[in-house]
């Protein structure tokens, strides 16, 4: 349901307690006290049964009792009563319900399920069960039993945790930050986290969202939502259970090195989150980002009044990646006339013990104005000589008055040793990051610097594909299919090679021999001018062929190979008795010194599904450790991301006499190989290691890949990627007359260069009638969001002349976070307008969104442009006056609710 109804959760006029009793400590009693207590304006009525009043509260026996529903009902009944409640908040209009009570179970059968089937009927919305509640500062809503409410602000916290929630309430109250929101989700049964983050990413209250989490349900509306917030405002997670052990052993190195906690490591990063590895840097960053906006650059200048913890400062901020910024020469000449000689004349700018409150503010403003900085962090030493507190007050003070006239004012952080009440609350009410220590200043200058990172790479342009990549992907789809229906779930070596020959990887020829003597005869051609070949053997009982010695290399004739073959059939034999033996594998011998062995792989992860993982190959894989994963889709600037998080990615680009290997070629494999497991779900995990790589080109030297049925959804094979892939399926080529012949596929990130150009043939009257406004600025920003989309989300359209290959127009469509309504647009180039392409774009995106279950296609149209109003009518749009829209229509079509397969 994402945000359905959560509006009235978070801004609700009346809320109602169900449950409790008259015992002091009981649960009850306590939420109903905060809710008194904390000043909530609005209506707070009391339900209960048993009781006629509590703590002189009036009760009544059940929510129809009420003269009208609350918004909010909290409950806190025992268990068995939790669905017959549910079921009366629902019955009575209440828009959500908040379960604070535990022991509902899981599963079917349940009080969980039971309870969750009663709010479904009527669309309440639930939150929880065993959770602390919900909070909310600014509404003085204090719905929970933790011990205080937390001060308004501007940072919202979503937990599974109820004790992590309740700590964060008491870290707050000491460094005085303050919440737009904090809610305790339970065990999920309806709104979760991904509801809640797309609630808050729209929220104007909220500046950045705090998670944490201790598993994802649904990873695909995680991912969405997540990606989409981080976009606007930080998003900061911290995870629980890093070192949990693995749900099952591993059949590939791939898998292996896959673990989970890994894998949730990637997809925060594909998300754009800041991950905090404890509740230190979790505090740390609520400080920070609570207070300040991202920067654009990781370069910091240090003002202190003490040399030596300002060098520890630089050390820990190179420690966190960030960078010493250099002064220019006017920052020194200008620091030279306001400070004593004996000032550093370097960053860190030490200003002397001796500084006093103008000292510093004459230093602050010179570095402020800066360009070689993009932040400036503050640190005071107590001596004898100056007042911390004074400094520290004129410091906030200075900070503060900055920011109200100076817009997009560099951030300042600050950094008072041993700093008193006084101190800290003078930062705090200027809205000044401030730290005890210099690792805690330089962490959370990182996590400032992380999320303008990750904006950036989230808006970021890919590469667009080499034009002769064109997969086979029925002949990929042919090898699995035999395989599988021979009962098999593993390829054989040959049949790994046509698969990866469909996506154009290369793999080394291999050959199979039944026995010692056919292999003599298969190696046969293989020999001359001093080649000489490889032995493997051959069983899918064998995941790893050097655990049984299954490898002979370097083999310079037919005498050899027949020898080899035979040698490492009985060695395998007599390792695994019960194997079936195939028999070998005859490949060249391949010799390059100065190539690099890596692996490149697909594993299945429970949670989030295929994961593809990039590192140092061999037979040592997982000794090394040496590997990074990324979750599919990928493009060529995340695949280049992915090879820059391994260590061998330094050797790759060169040293000494080894040139640089084919980083390219290597970066297209991982494209090649994620497009490959979303074309072929029945993959379940594949491992090319070693794959070699050098100046000259990369080469597969062996591969395993494992399969399983995929059962049908919809009409199609469930990929199950986390992240929705290029929806290749939606690529259509159409006819227009007799001979305009048109290809049709879905956008591309990579597409921007090519819609900018499309810009250009539209004319500006027909730009305002699209975009309701003059548009002359074609920069990143504005086609960036045109091209990328969200497939889970979003659909656009493009439509290409097949001659000229010129983008001609597109449509698109935008779903709601409730998937139920998309609101579409279209758009031609002007001089192809009226010969039938706008009708069959529009044609097309009613059938997606048919397929995609949203029930309800809208649109807003200037009442002057007649040829698409009158297209809409005769589509079966209904067509009136947009409400409050002045000369704008609104035109609307009912899909129904079903999905078409």
């Amino acid at each position: 349901m994402s945000t359905y109804r959560l509006d009235q959760l978070f801004r609700p006029k009346s809320a109602a307690l169900v449950g409790g009793n008259p015992r002091e400590k009981s649960l009850g009693r306590i939420v109903l006290r905060n809710m008194r207590e904390g000043g909530f304006a609005g209506t707070i009525h009391l339900v209960n049964p048993d009781f006629a009043e509590i703590d002189g509260v009036r009760a009544v026996p059940t929510l129809a009792d009420l003269p009208s529903p609350p918004d909010i009902a909290i409950v806190a009944t025992p268990p068995e009563a939790v669905p017959t409640v549910i079921a009366q908040a629902a019955n009575a209009g209440c828009a959500a319900a908040v379960i604070i009570t535990t022991g509902l179970g899981h599963g079917p059968g349940s009080i969980a399920e039971a309870t969750a089937k009663a709010a479904r009927a009527k669309g309440l919305r639930l939150v929880g069960p065993n959770c602390i509640g919900l909070m909310l500062p600014a509404a003085k809503l204090n719905a929970t039993f933790a011990p205080r409410l937390a001060p308004a602000g501007d940072l919202a916290l979503i937990s599974q945790s109820g004790g992590i929630a309740a700590g964060m309430l008491e870290w707050a109250a000491q460094q005085s930050v303050g919440f737009s929101a904090i809610v305790s989700i339970g065990d999920q049964i309806d709104v979760d986290i991904g509801d809640l983050v797309d609630y808050f990413a729209l929220d104007h209250r909220t500046r950045a969202i705090l998670l944490y989490i201790e598993g994802v349900q649904d990873v695909r509306k995680f991912m969405s939502a997540a990606r989409a917030a981080a976009r606007i405002k930080p998003v900061v997670v911290i995870k629980a259970g890093r070192h949990a052990a693995a749900a099952k052993a591993a059949a590939t190195h791939t898998g292996a090195l896959a673990g989970s906690d890994a894998v949730y490591d990637a997809a925060f990063r594909r998300a754009g989150l800041l991950r905090a590895r404890d509740l230190a840097e979790f505090f740390d960053a609520a400080e920070t980002l609570g207070r300040v906006r991202a920067v654009q650059g990781k370069r910091l200048a240090i003002l202190t009044n003490g040399g030596g913890i300002g060098v520890l400062a630089v050390d820990r901020l190179v420690d966190f990646g960030g960078i010493p910024a250099e002064l220019s020469p006017e920052t020194r000449e200008k620091l030279d006339a306001v400070l004593p000689d004996t000032w550093s004349k370097a960053n860190p700018v030490d200003i002397v013990g001796d500084a006093d409150a103008a000292r510093y503010l004459a230093a602050l403003d010179i570095l402020l104005a800066d360009k070689s900085n993009d932040a400036v962090l503050v640190i005071n030493v107590p001596t004898a000589l100056a007042s911390t507190t004074e400094t520290a007050t004129a410091v906030a003070d200075f900070v503060k008055a900055r920011r109200t006239r100076v817009m997009n004012s560099k951030p300042v952080l600050a950094l008072w040793v041993g700093a008193g009440e006084t101190a800290s609350g003078a930062f705090a009410r200027a809205g000044v990051p401030h730290y005890a220590t210099e690792t805690d200043a330089a962490r959370g200058f990182r996590h400032l610097v992380r999320h303008g990172e990750a904006v950036k790479i989230l808006m970021e342009t890919p590469p667009s594909l080499p034009e002769h990549f064109a997969p086979d992907r029925d002949a990929a789809r042919a090898v699995v299919e035999h395989a599988l229906a021979d009962g098999r779930n593993w390829l054989d070596p040959i049949e790994a090679a046509r698969l990866l020959a469909a996506y154009a990887i290369p793999m080394v020829p291999t050959f199979l021999a039944a026995s010692p003597a056919e292999a003599e005869t298969v190696a046969g051609p293989l020999f001359g001018e001093g080649r000489s070949v490889v032995v493997k053997i051959l069983s899918r009982d064998i995941v790893h062929k050097s655990d049984v010695d299954g490898v002979r290399l370097n083999l310079a004739d037919g005498p050899a190979v027949r020898k080899a073959a035979a040698d490492v059939i009985a060695k395998a034999k007599a390792a695994n008795p019960a194997a079936r033996i195939a028999g070998v594998t005859i490949q060249p011998m391949i010799v390059r010194p100065k190539a690099h062995e890596l692996i490149l792989g697909i594993a299945e992860d429970p949670t989030f599904g295929p994961v593809v993982a990039f590192g140092q190959g061999g037979t040592g894989v997982e000794v090394i450790n040496d590997k990074a994963l990324a979750l599919p889709p990928l493009d060529l600037s995340l695949a280049h991301d992915l090879i820059g998080r391994t260590r061998i990615s330094h050797v790759l680009r060169g040293y000494r006499n080894v040139p640089p290997a084919r980083l390219d070629e290597i970066a297209l494999a991982l494209v090649k190989l994620a497009q490959l497991r979303a074309d072929v779900p029945e993959i379940q995990e594949l491992d090319i290691n070693p794959m070699l790589a050098d100046e000259t080109c990369i080469l597969a030297l062996d591969a395993r890949i494992a399969i399983a049925a995929v059962p049908l959804v919809g009409g199609r094979r469930r990929t199950r990627f986390a992240v929705r892939p290029y929806p290749s399926e939606w690529e259509r080529h159409i006819v227009i007359g007799e001979s305009w012949r048109i290809f049709v596929r879905p956008m591309r990130p990579e597409d921007e260069e090519t819609v900018r150009d499309f810009l250009t043939h539209v004319t500006m009257d027909d730009l305002r009638l699209r975009f309701f406004a003059p548009v002359k600025d074609f920069g990143h920003a504005f086609v960036a969001r045109l091209t990328q989309l969200d497939y889970a989300r979003a659909m656009a359209f493009a439509a290409f002349d097949e001659d000229t290959r010129e983008l001609l127009g597109g449509v698109r469509l935008h779903a709601d976070a409730n998937y139920e309504t998309g609101e579409y647009a279209v758009l031609l180039r002007s001089d192809l307008k009226g010969r039938g392409l706008g009708w069959q774009l529009m044609q097309m995106i009613i059938e997606y969104a048919k397929h995609e279950g949203i029930r309800r296609i809208e649109g807003q149209v200037l009442a002057e442009n007649t040829v698409m109003l009158q297209m809409c009518r005769d589509l079966g749009f209904s067509v009136g006056l947009e409400p409050g829209g002045g000369d704008i229509m609104k035109v609307v079509l009912d899909l129904g609710n079903g999905k078409t397969a």
